[in-house]
């Protein structure tokens, strides 16, 4: 909630725009780790974005099951790459990897939210944003 006033729309967009830059910087390194190393020729990666009244939980599915992601060591400083799980595991509440079927994998980021964004008792629906590299922009569902 937020005061209507200037300073409290103002506060408001700073707060969502914070949160908003934790989730971009998730959601662009899941996908970049799922383009640099689950590409797998003629299969697509799919995100899936779940937002509950506690978390929002990004998840990013690939075709490399065989390719669990490892953290790179916080100390190798000569590697040009490798740190962006360091990264995840820093923004994120929570991560981790599950199998996906029949040979895929899902990397998964969770945030908590921080403070509600409708008013209480405003229903307990899911918004799911999913797409493709093929499938265009993402289309936006409720269930």
């Amino acid at each position: 909630m937020f005061p209507t006033t200037a300073h409290g729309a103002h506060a408001a967009r700073h707060a969502a725009a914070d949160s908003m830059s934790t989730a971009f910087l998730l959601i662009a390194e899941l996908t970049a780790n799922a383009a640099l190393h689950g590409q797998v020729r003629g299969r697509n990666a799919r995100l899936v974005l779940t937002l509950t009244p506690a978390t929002l939980r990004i998840k990013v599915t690939d075709a490399r099951g065989e390719r669990q992601p490892v953290p790179a060591p916080a100390t190798d400083a000569d590697g040009g790459s490798g740190r962006g799980l360091l990264l995840v595991a820093s923004l994120a509440d929570a991560w981790g990897c599950a199998a996906h079927p029949p040979g895929g994998k899902t990397v998964w980021a969770e945030c908590a939210r921080r403070a509600p964004l409708r008013p209480a008792g405003a229903g307990d629906g899911v918004a799911l944003l999913t797409g493709s590299s093929t499938e265009g922009a993402p289309s936006l569902g409720r269930s």
